[in-house]
């Protein structure tokens, strides 16, 4: 059986002209990177008015499990598939940040017969996003360092600087530093700490802005310390917004790749969910609607943090709604969430299967209920899948009345996903909305307090029956509130593994306190965010990094997924 990366090392790749020729994107508006990726012109591509009858696919999952649910491969598998079955379609996808590539998760451009190439650049350097974006973020540190040195005349308290340095890696040696040793000619020392680059607010906002002008105005919004009196600092207040955009500028184009089976896909920015909104950039999804009749995009991790998110604010911010979901589980995954180890996720077991067919259940309800979406359940096959177990999946999901289809793209590409394009198309003709206008069921309304949008989400998202907070907290809240932030949408920071804030706590756990531990102000990208139990911003290396199987030989990169 070949790899991911032999597979995709095997493929003919299309030249990125005829790619673009697909979607109607002339030669001048196209920047090619090489032979198979390039950038889509903004000026040409805002020009293009956004298709109104086009529908926007959400593609998200159960709550992630060591067994994998296959999200990305189904995204591009769904894709290959909708082409497959006569449709205009193309995909979006986040761009992989290197921290998980030589991490644990590995790369994000798919699997099997269902990915997006150039597979090795999509995961290594690709067209350089990442990096612009980290040294965006980090001459804005610098410049916080520079004017403190400088005589301070803004009066920052070096106490209350809440801009940390990236790096696109996981470097847990990094979350807490101490900067400007060495004497008085390095600056004024400090604590300080490093984020993945993937959890800077630069990132958020690179995601959710429109346009150039957009993006600047954003950047200066940044609140990057505050005064001795509590009075914030922005980036403005450094006359940094200018170089930040000119440094982000050719970034902001959107990245036009492929699938192995020639299908087009927008791969363009890439916050995480579980820390940040975990989307890809407004721009991409945009220029998908305004390009084809059919884009799959996708959110991170399941459908309580990514989904979420994606309708709460990504919705909001570009006026978009998904005509569809579909939701991916894995009998393997299902069994996981039942109790059953990881080493014995291949035997049948069916009463485990239907204990952990509460998680799946939970999240059909907070889709079609909360998100206001019509659920399609896409069960990523595997050849350990037992016939008993997927009869009792396939009675399940008929007794919630949601769609399910049994999915093979990994194996069989497009071929394998058509029964769930015709399912998702079916969906999407029956429904009167359109990708294209403005999505009207929230979770919570603007109008609703910082404390009641955490709440709302709380109780009726992740089941919990309240949520806690300390006195420092809620005066944190109140604070923002007072300085006029009230009416932002909040971006949950918590476990990815779990309903609750305890990654241990499978299945679908109710009535648990959801406990915020910290608030920070993200105005920039417009929203709070809330960090609720033990979550990183800058992850560790596991004890068998990825990077240990990652060579060249010969001149060919091995070893990467």
């Amino acid at each position: 059986m070949l790899s991911d990366i032999e597979i995709a090392q095997a493929a003919e790749i299309k030249p990125i002209v005829d790619v673009a020729d697909v979607l109607g994107i002339p030669d001048q508006a196209l920047e090619p990177y090489g032979r198979t990726k390039a950038k889509v012109d903004l000026s040409w591509l805002h020009d293009q008015p956004i298709k109104q009858d086009a529908k926007l696919i959400l593609v998200t999952a159960i709550s992630p499990t060591p067994a994998g649910e296959g999200k990305t491969t189904t995204t591009v598998g769904l894709g290959d598939a909708l082409r497959g079955i006569g449709k205009h379609a193309m995909i979006c996808l986040r761009e992989p940040s290197l921290g998980p590539v030589f991490g644990m998760k590995g790369g994000a451009a798919g699997g099997g017969y269902a990915q997006v190439v150039p597979m090795e650049d999509i995961n290594l350097h690709f067209t350089g996003d990442l990096h612009a974006i980290g040294v965006a973020n980090n001459l804005l540190a610098a410049l916080v360092d520079n004017h403190i040195h400088h005589g301070n005349a803004l009066g920052i308290d070096v106490r209350r600087v809440s801009w940390k340095r990236v790096l696109d890696m996981n470097d847990r040696a990094l979350r807490d530093i101490t900067v400007a040793l060495g004497g008085v000619g390095n600056g004024y020392p400090r604590e300080d700490g490093f984020d993945i680059v993937v959890a800077s607010e630069i990132m958020a906002i690179f995601c959710l802005a429109r346009d150039l002008d957009d993006l600047k105005e954003r950047i200066g919004k940044i609140v990057v310390a505050y005064t001795r009196d509590k009075q914030p600092i922005c980036a403005s207040d450094l006359k940094a917004e200018g170089a930040l955009t000119a440094i982000l500028k050719d970034a902001l184009a959107p990245n036009l790749v492929q699938t192995l089976e020639g299908t087009p896909a927008f791969v363009h920015g890439g916050p995480f969910a579980n820390i940040a909104h975990g989307c890809n950039s407004v721009i991409a999804t945009r220029g998908g609607l305004r390009l084809a009749d059919y884009v799959v995009t996708e959110a991170g991790f399941g459908a309580d943090l990514g989904a979420e998110k994606f309708i709460d604010i990504k919705c909001r911010t570009a006026g978009i709604h998904p005509s569809a979901a579909v939701l991916v589980a894995t009998i393997r995954a299902l069994k996981f969430h039942g109790g059953v180890k990881t080493a014995d996720l291949n035997q049948e077991n069916v009463d485990a299967l239907r204990a952990g067919l509460s998680n799946l259940e939970r999240h059909v309800t907070n889709i079609r209920d909360h998100y206001g979406v019509s659920p399609v359940v896409s069960i990523n096959r595997f050849s350990s899948d037992t016939q008993a177990e997927i009869d009792a999946l396939m009675a399940h999901c008929e007794t919630l009345g949601v769609p399910v289809a049994l999915a093979s793209h990994w194996a069989d590409g497009g071929a394998g996903a058509q029964d769930l394009a015709h399912k998702v198309v079916e969906i999407c003709e029956t429904d009167s909305g359109s990708g294209a206008s403005a999505h009207e069921s929230f979770v919570y309304p603007d109008s609703a307090s910082l404390l009641e949008k955490v709440e709302m989400i709380a109780t009726k998202i992740y089941g919990a029956s309240e949520v806690t907070a300390s006195t420092k907290v809620r005066n944190r809240l109140r604070e923002l509130t007072a300085e006029g932030h009230g009416h932002l949408p909040v971006c949950i920071a918590k476990t990815q593994y779990s309903f609750s804030t305890d990654p241990q706590l499978l299945g679908a756990p109710s009535n648990h306190a959801m406990d915020i531990r910290e608030v920070r102000l993200s105005v920039g990208a417009g929203f709070i965010v809330v960090v609720c139990g033990d979550i990183m911003t800058m992850p560790g290396l596991p004890k068998i990094p990825a990077s240990e199987n990652i060579d060249v030989v010969e001149g060919q990169i091995t070893g990467l997924f």
